[in-house]
């Protein structure tokens, strides 16, 4: 009876916990999701109706979004594809949001409540040219407005209700550049302005009731122009001549065409590089001469008028009209720290409309755009609101000298991440603090134990979701002993580095780099990767850990290089190098100096190496393994691979004790006319394998061909370069290759005929797995292959191995010729991929999941043994013992092994995996628009209790069991005493 009961309880205490979903309650506790939007390219405000306010944009990442005025946040966003570019965005009939994208070719609405997309039209053309989107509000018409968009060289005129295309008109003949879309007030008729191959200034006029060319005038200035055009009014446009040291005024009224001449050192005395700023400003145009600003007035009689100079401008809006006629346009003023927002009135100058100072954070960088809005207050007087756009991709909005609230969007364009530890818990921990946390520990506990009885109120269960959310151990700022607590260090697309706590995904600090600003000497910087360049470890604690960020002055493989060493607990920049020799690779090299500073050997675009840290000691180090330096470079434009060895020191004539001269050891060729490099992977150098031995059901060893110089190469024939589709089966082939890369020599070459890419790949200890699209089938493949090492193919006998006689001990050299057996499969796989990735733990125990990223912005987590190429129709009893499934021809995709569950990493571009202290379980980080951070453990949690595991209850089923043994004791003692007694 006492056993009955044992097991009863038991049943009841597992029963309690086993569960392979994730219920509502315990969403936010391991992992957190951030939603961006991206730097802001245009925002159009939406505040006359009734309800809560808010402001479209349209962003750098694609992205239409609708942000509430009162606190920054997203009612709706909407992403575009990776080549759907958005040109233009205005609001139409107060209800539609409409968006001009893909070079003019698509034309979009969305419902301004929600973002459901409405309608769209593909608007063809003959020719790609800028584009132009105009939404008039009235065409005195008797019937709905209409939408004009110009694109590909033709103008259209579109229904803003249905999207229906009810004219269309070539414009683009001649090479002539429509730069303007005209309207004048109460008219039928629309001007298209634009200018000729030959600098003549063209102005259609056309009818908008049936696209009509009513007029076509056309005029050449004899000095030419430059630049664009600006549009003061309607009837007149502003541009600069070809010397840049002259405005031309251009009237057009009824498409006769004046040219007026202005040399700009006449107007206010001031020479220099002339900028016309696209601005669009009522009555006036605004040059900018080094950071001053000329506000220059366009008179009726079409002459020009200097009305103000403004030192130390950054940013001017377009003009906003309001009550009575009335114009204003803001302009920026930047001095450090402190930005000051001036709203003037296009009709008379003097006047301010509004005029404050905000102090701001200086690591925001310089102010890149501004937006105006208006707005009435309580005393029914103006107000004015400003969006401005800053250098680090961050949106702020002022109001009332205040800054009202604030958007992080440089973290959706993430380039590049790494992590650094936490500093370890050196203070000791109050008795007060002690007794507190115990406190809550308690109450915790209760709650749950409520919960599992099924007793709890709603107040209960809301606190302990509270309690979990805010627990202190999830967020502290130093390390724990499973390894969860981290910093993700990431660097963005705006040059400013930010480090994110794993916990709850707040941003830790940020840093906008020095090196990072433009500058005379560098014009275009950006950032390129990222790099630990100090770990401490535990006899070095007094240091603070640093990464070393990597950038160029520009896009080509010769521009000068950056080079960036920032603190990674306080985010201060240490030093910065810029500029300095142009850098094509780093190679991080497995040995550090006495400091711990890892060295790096970084190659220029000449093949030179150059040694970082630049120190004697590095240098010492660095010559001991000076033949023992290898790496290998893809030129994916001449279908070249090759193999480099560092030889000695540079020449004389270079005079740098840290410059080396590197030789080529191979190359392979292959033929353009045949294949063409599309893709590689190699594996990660801090990839830890627990055991190169694996044993077959039948007591079979295999060792695994584990080399770190493994390379995976996929090439694909000419013809298949295209989309999928663009070529028959029969005209396309996938070859893959595995390289040798310190020898040169082709491991393994296989072929896929009627496949075609994109391909990626993921490279993990022996195995490779790549995905393609197979034409002939008309479906997504997966393959696997899988590399063994058949040179130890005789340490299988045990006698061997007990005395010693074996080879596993002999140095592996990749010279040796090797002896190597490969195992192969594919299936089809139902998803397009973005990106591919693979689990990794700290000891290389668990077994690996595939991490993949779909086409609608999932994560997918895929074992691993769905891939083995040992798969086999119908398994052995001794197979399916060692975990071999059935082959089946399609992977599997279950709804539970999304580690995203239903959320989505908009724009999702990269998946990377963290090893945690604790060997069961790896963090996964995942980034695109949007963020996304999980722990994940492929073979559940086997060393540890999960976190939520209620101690309440396992202490209320002992206290149970040894009540339940105690009582059934003493029946079966008074039984046995009753039975003695008959």
């Amino acid at each position: 009876m006492a056993i009955r009961a044992f097991l009863l309880c038991i049943i009841l205490f597992s029963s309690s916990y086993t569960s392979f979903a994730l219920y509502e309650d315990q969403v936010g506790l391991m992992d957190w999701h951030q939603q961006y939007i991206g730097k802001v390219k245009k925002a159009v405000f939406q505040t006359q109706k009734a309800g809560r306010k808010r402001v479209v944009v349209s962003t750098e990442e694609n992205a239409i979004a609708a942000l509430d005025l009162r606190h920054g946040e997203i009612f709706w966003r909407q992403i575009l594809g990776v080549n759907d570019v958005i040109d233009e965005i205005d609001i139409a009939l107060g209800k539609y949001v409409v968006t001009l994208s893909s070079g003019g070719s698509v034309l979009r609405a969305w419902n301004l409540p929600d973002g459901q997309m409405v309608w769209e039209s593909f608007l063809l053309g003959s020719k790609p040219s800028r584009s132009l989107l105009l939404t008039p509000t009235n065409f005195g018409a008797d019937k709905d407005n209409v939408i004009l968009a110009y694109g590909n060289g033709c103008l259209h005129a579109v229904s803003s209700i249905d999207g229906d295309i009810l004219w269309k008109k070539e414009l683009a003949e001649n090479g002539i550049d429509v730069q303007h879309l005209v309207h004048p007030e109460e008219s039928d008729t629309i001007y298209a302005l634009g200018i000729g191959e030959a600098s003549q200034f063209e102005a259609y006029v056309i009818n908008v009731r049936n696209g009509e060319l009513l007029k076509h005038s056309s005029k050449g200035f004899p000095g030419g122009f430059s630049g664009d055009l600006s549009l003061p009014t309607s009837d007149k446009a502003v541009v600069l001549d070809s010397s840049e040291s002259s405005l031309v005024s251009v009237s057009f009224v009824g498409g006769e065409i004046k040219f007026q001449e202005f040399q700009i050192s006449d107007l206010q005395g001031y020479s220099g590089e002339a900028v016309l700023l696209p601005s669009k400003l009522a009555g006036m145009v605004a040059i900018k001469i080094d950071r001053s600003l000329l506000l220059v007035k366009l008179k009726d009689e079409g002459t020009l008028e200097v009305v103000d100079t403004v030192p130390h401008v950054e940013a001017v809006s377009d003009s906003l009209s309001f009550a009575e006629g009335q114009t204003a346009f803001g302009l920026i003023q930047q001095d450090g720290r402190k930005i000051q927002l001036s709203v003037k009135s296009s009709n008379d100058w003097k006047s301010h409309f509004l005029k404050e100072s905000i102090e701001f954070d200086q690591q925001r960088g310089l102010v890149h755009k501004v937006f105006i809005n208006i707005y009435v207050r309580t005393d029914r007087t103006y107000g004015f609101r400003a969006l401005i756009v800053m250098e680090d991709h961050s949106l702020l909005l002022l109001q009332q000298g205040a800054v009202v609230w604030n958007r992080e969007d440089a973290l959706a364009s993430i380039i590049d991440v790494t992590t650094s530890e936490l500093p370890i818990q050196k203070d000791g921990v109050s008795v007060a603090k002690v007794e507190h946390n115990l406190f809550e520990w308690l109450k915790g506990h209760l709650l749950k134990l409520k919960a599992t009885l099924m007793l709890a109120t709603l107040d209960d269960v809301a606190a302990v979701q509270r309690i979990r959310l805010q627990s202190a151990e999830k967020s502290k700022m130093t390390r724990d002993h499973n390894g969860f607590r981290k910093l993700l260090i990431v660097l963005t697309r705006a040059g400013k580095l930010f480090a994110l706590h794993t916990g709850d995904g707040r941003i830790v600090w940020s840093r906008l780099l020095n090196a990072f600003h433009k500058s005379g000497t560098c014009e275009s910087p950006r950032g390129i990767k990222l790099h630990q360049w100090q770990v401490p470890h535990h006899h070095a604690l007094d240091e603070n850990p640093s990464v070393l960020v990597v950038g160029t002055c520009g896009h080509n493989s010769d521009a000068s290089g950056i080079l960036s060493f920032v603190d990674a607990y306080k985010g201060e920049e240490l030093n910065y190098l810029a500029p300095v020799h142009s850098i094509t690779q780093v190679i991080p090299l497995p040995f550090t100096d006495s400091t711990e500073q890892r060295l790096h050997l970084i190659i220029d675009a000449e093949g030179y190496g150059h040694l970082y840290p630049r120190t004697p000691e590095a240098v010492d180090i660095f010559q001991k393994e000076l033949g023992n330096i290898y790496w290998y470079s893809v030129d994916i434009n001449n279908n070249l691979l090759k193999g480099h060895v560092v030889k000695k020191n540079c020449k004389k004539e270079i005079a740098d004790d840290y410059c080396f001269e590197s030789s080529d050891l191979w190359s392979v060729i292959f033929p353009s006319d045949s294949e063409k490099i599309i893709a590689t992977s190699t594996r990660k150098l801090s990839e830890v394998v627990h055991t190169q031995a694996k044993v077959n059901a039948d007591q079979d060893v295999l060792y695994k061909y584990i080399s770190k110089n493994l390379l995976f190469l996929a090439t694909v024939t000419p013809k298949a370069m295209g989309d999928i589709g663009s070529v028959t089966p029969d005209d396309s082939w996938l070859f893959v290759y595995l390289v040798d890369t310190i020898t040169g020599r082709v491991l393994l070459r296989m072929s896929h005929h009627g496949c075609q890419g994109p391909v990626h790949a993921v490279f993990s200890e022996n195995w490779v797995v790549y995905h393609y699209f197979n034409l002939r089938a008309h479906r997504y493949e997966m393959s696997v292959v899988e590399i063994y090492d058949q040179s130890r193919a005789d340490n299988k006998d045990v006698l061997k191995l007990v005395l010693g006689k074996h080879n596993l001990s002999a140095p592996v050299s990749s010279y040796s010729r090797p002896e190597i057996m490969t195992k192969s499969q594919s299936y089809f796989f139902t998803h397009s991929v973005k990106a591919v990735a693979v689990t990794s733990t700290a000891k290389g125990i668990t077994s690996k999941q595939l991490l993949i990223g779909t086409i609608g912005d999932q994560v997918l987590a895929l074992d691993k043994r769905f891939l083995d190429p040992r798969r086999t129709l119908n398994p052995t009893q001794a197979e399916k013992e060692e975990g071999i499934m059935p082959l089946t021809d399609t992977l599997p995709i279950m709804p539970q092994a999304f580690v995203t569950h239903a959320l989505k990493v908009e724009g999702l571009r990269s998946i990377i995996a963290i090893p945690a202290k604790l060997e069961s379980t790896t963090l996964i980080f995942a980034h695109g628009v949007d963020l996304f951070f999980t722990r994940l453990a492929p073979s559940k949690t086997y060393d540890s209790l999960t976190d939520d595991f209620n101690y309440a209850l396992l202490l209320l089923t002992i206290v149970a069991l040894v009540i339940s043994i105690f009582v059934t004791w003493i029946w079966s003692e008074r039984k046995d005493l009753q039975e003695k007694w008959r």
